[in-house]
């Protein structure tokens, strides 16, 4: 970031005399810059290197040297709101960097940040930071559309129009696009090249040239092109990955089988969705006793095609992953792999890894054992033909007679499994997720419910089983492996949740220190049913760390399990297929000390660059959802529909319909008075009529706008039902008294009142961090 010789030199000043501070008058007296217009520049001077974080506002006006030389190096955090936030590894918490305060860094940028405040222990409000240097930049190409300059503003700015880029930018970013590239027509979706970023002096200002058209906005799959580009997930494989692929023969041959169990004769089969195609997991199961049942989950060798180092498996490497978009899917393997020879279709020769397992009635694995394996699957089952056989449909039990004995002791098992999982403390959130049906052309004609049923949850329990068992093996084996981890919730997001679900009359019980997954648990258990059940279950899993990839096995805190990996979905993710690449090299002996070290080297890079790939799919996910939503309710402008608060901001409520649409209620929009944000127990509150609005709360709203662009769709309050059992006089002198910097207590007299219990998670002071395994 440059600086001008007047800013320079404030700073020079400034920095000689840390222990003054200098009032405007007194600052133009000292440079010398009087007059009318040297004062507006000096003004502008001081106003931009506040900004930025070189220099401070006292409280009585004047400036000063920033006191802090605290600073810190992550990576930038962007809201469209233009505040956003940075993590860096030692943090507990993220740094908030105010709206004007990011020194025109954007998603992903690695940043230098001066630390402003650290937690306030009064109130629990995080950290805060400004960005004083970009050091590195994630982008250097961005999707958005194009508006075209006429004649007049051609000439007049030396542009051919702009793009208004999309991500996490405020409505005023724009692009302005150089005459020396592509020249696109109005509304086009471009791909544009950044030549000059923003920085403090125009934060929401680059420059760029346009180097491909996607197409205009409105044809048929560019927007769901525009999100893949924006991301950068590559959705068309390269020639050389695909003349590999044609060269893998489509059949099993003799020499492959060898050395391989073969399990041909046995009863096998797959349960997948009805349009499901790459089938990578199959089951087999007996009852061997009341006690015991023998398992087996048979997973395509997909390592077995897939050989280190080549053409596919380098772009499998970069893809990281699928991606499942609304009317497509971008696979992570050519076709010709992920649903050809590697997918366990019905009726054919397939090579795969077996996990077999002897269970207990306790849903304890007693014997295992892994190895290479030669299956033949019988049936080709659905999730909807499963459910409906357990249901007792007699034309199906009647089709499939052969295997409906052991679809219901499949059911035995899973349930035991379950039950296994919820004493120990696994976490279930169950959360309803929306599946988004489009035409022909990419336009969404109906959103539906995903439900879950016996079939889905067994097939999760067998594969829960099978990938906690190949963990536990190759743990105690003590060789290089990659482990799936979910850490310890951090402290302070614990201390905030139990604060916020007080206000329901939910008591988190235990130290949120080291909180236990089954205290988690309970806390569901008491809101199962109620309208805010959701709410809180979403306010918990944005409490928790996000699951990861790793080579130290650190636990799984979200399933309650002391290990665990992921084994068996190796056509669609990358870490799978590594997971399945060391199991191979482990079963044909022992490695070498190059071979492990080699692996040790190799391990930390997979894990991190797989994490990365996986939150990419999922954030491209979200984005293709928000987009299809906002379209699905275009044509819903000025309708009612009850719905749900979701979440409640110092901005306005969101609220989420039965369909999982959801909007925003701006505060501006709530006329009838004016509201205070409680962030604690996220709650609005009139200032004079004491309306209150809270999480779960049921309102009837109108679509008043929505914007396909911007992915946002607004609503206007037409009706709430009354918010009970809260006293707003009690929550207003509770937070003046945090605001006056009385100590925060996880127990309060605010808390008796709201839920007529005490609170009793308890924190200590810093919570130091754990790099141990941790046992549930």
């Amino acid at each position: 970031m440059s600086l001008s010789r007047l800013e320079k030199d404030i700073i020079v000043f400034l920095q000689g005399n840390k222990e003054e501070s200098f009032s405007v008058d007194q600052l133009s007296q000292i440079f010398n810059y009087r007059g009318t217009k040297n004062y507006k520049k000096l003004i502008k001077a001081l106003a931009f290197l506040e900004r930025i974080g070189e220099i401070q506002l006292t409280p009585e006006g004047h400036f000063k040297a920033f006191s802090s030389n605290e600073e810190v190096v992550g990576i930038y955090r962007a809201n469209e709101k233009g505040f956003g936030f940075v993590s860096y590894e030692d943090a507990e918490s993220d740094f908030f960097v105010p709206r004007g305060k990011n020194g025109g860094a954007m998603e992903g940028d690695t940043v230098r940040v001066r630390i402003v405040k650290h937690v306030n222990p009064a109130t629990g409000k995080g950290s805060e930071a400004q960005v004083v240097e970009v050091i590195d930049r994630k982008a250097s190409q961005l999707v958005g559309e194009f508006y075209t300059f006429n004649q007049d503003e051609r000439q007049s700015t030396g542009y051919v129009g702009y793009i208004k880029p999309q991500g996490e930018f405020p409505d005023e970013t724009k692009i302005f696009i150089r005459p020396d590239g592509i020249h696109p027509a109005n509304h086009t979706i471009c791909i544009v090249e950044i030549a000059e970023y923003p920085d403090g002096h125009k934060p929401n200002e680059m420059v760029g040239l346009v180097t491909k058209e996607i197409g205009h906005k409105d044809a048929p799959g560019v927007d769901i092109l525009a999100v893949l580009f924006q991301f950068g997930i590559p959705h068309e494989f390269p020639k050389e990955v695909l003349k590999e692929s044609e060269a893998v023969e489509q059949t099993i041959q003799p020499e492959e089988i060898q050395g391989r169990k073969d399990l041909r004769d046995q009863l096998i089969i797959t349960i997948d969705g009805a349009d499901a195609k790459d089938l990578d997991d199959a089951i087999s199961l007996q009852k061997i006793s009341d006690k015991e049942y023998h398992l087996g989950v048979h997973i395509a060798d997909v390592s077995h095609y897939v050989i280190p180092g080549s053409a596919i498996d380098r772009e499998a490497y970069e893809r990281g992953t699928s991606v499942y978009l609304t009317d497509r899917v971008v696979p992570m393997l050519p076709q010709r792999l992920s649903n050809g020879i590697c997918s366990l279709n019905p009726k054919e020769d397939r090579l795969s890894l077996t996990c077999e397992m002897v269970i207990n009635n306790q849903g304890q694995v007693v014997k295992h054992q892994i190895y290479k394996s030669v299956i033949h699957s019988s049936y080709r089952m659905t999730y909807s033909d499963v459910n409906a056989i357990l249901d007792g449909d007699p034309t199906l039990r009647q089709d499939y007679q052969e295997i409906v004995p052991m679809l219901e002791e499949m059911a035995e098992l899973h349930d035991i499994l379950y039950q296994m999982r919820r004493q120990r403390g696994a976490l279930d959130f169950d959360a309803p997720e929306a599946k988004i049906l489009v035409d022909e052309k990419g336009h969404p004609t109906e959103i539906v419910l995903r439900e879950r049923f016996t079939s889905e949850r067994l097939i999760e329990s067998f594969m829960l089983a099978a990938n906690e068992t190949v963990a536990k093996d190759y743990l105690g084996k003590q060789l290089p492996f990659l482990y799936r981890i979910h850490e310890q919730p951090d402290s302070n997001k614990m201390d905030r949740f139990a604060e916020f679900i007080s206000s329901f009359g939910v008591v988190l019980r235990g130290n949120t220190e080291d909180m236990a997954p089954r205290a988690l648990q309970e806390a569901l258990k008491k809101v199962k049913g109620e309208d805010y059940e959701q709410a809180v279950s979403t306010m918990m899993l944005r409490s928790m760390q996000q699951a990861k990839y790793s080579e130290e096995p650190a636990g799984h805190f979200g399933l309650a399990a002391d290990d665990y990996t992921h084994f068996t979905s190796p056509i669609r993710r990358y870490p799978d297929l590594m997971v399945h690449r060391l199991i191979s090299l482990y079963l044909a002996g022992k490695p070498s000390n190059k071979e492990i070290s080699k692996l040790e080297d190799q391990l930390p890079g997979i894990a991190i660059h797989s994490s990365k790939m996986e939150r990419r799919a999922v954030d491209a996910e979200r984005e293709t959802d928000a987009l299809k939503k906002a379209e699905f309710m275009m044509d819903k402008v000025g309708e009612s529909f009850w719905g749900t608060i979701s979440s409640v901001t110092s901005f306005g409520v969101f609220v989420a319909l039965p369909n999982t649409v959801e909007g925003l209620i701006s505060i501006q929009n709530l006329e009838d008075d004016y509201y205070h944000f409680n962030p604690d127990h996220m709650l609005l509150i009139g200032e004079r009529t004491h309306k209150i609005f809270r999480i779960g709360q049921r309102v009837k709203i109108q679509v008043s706008s929505v914007s396909v662009e911007d992915r946002q769709i607004d609503f206007k309050l037409i009706e709430a039902e009354p918010v009970e059992g809260i006293d707003p006089k009690v929550i207003q002198f509770s937070t003046q008294n945090k605001k006056k910097g009385k100590p925060r207590k996880t127990s309060t007299k605010m808390d008796k009142n709201l839920a007529g219990k005490k609170v009793v998670a308890k924190s200590k002071s810093k919570r130091t961090k754990k790099t141990k395994r941790k046992k549930y």
